[in-house]
């Protein structure tokens, strides 16, 4: 998955969390995050499952309530 790909989801999720208008839930589901930057992102309660988190930075990064 490109970084610009990742940076697009991770906008709309927070859109998402915070009830504005055109956000969407993250489905990262099986998604290839291996090695990607998701350092301070929030994915607070996103799926994550299957996704490959090999390498990737994760540091600050909120994971709460993530699948």
């Amino acid at each position: 998955m490109k970084r610009a790909e990742i940076e697009e989801i991770i906008h709309k999720h927070n859109m998402f969390l915070n009830k504005k208008e055109g956000g969407i839930y993250a489905d990262l589901s099986s998604a290839n995050l291996r090695s990607a930057d998701l350092s301070s992102a929030n994915l607070r309660s996103a799926d994550l499952r299957y996704a490959d988190l090999r390498y990737a930075n994760l540091r600050s990064a909120d994971l709460s309530d993530a699948d």
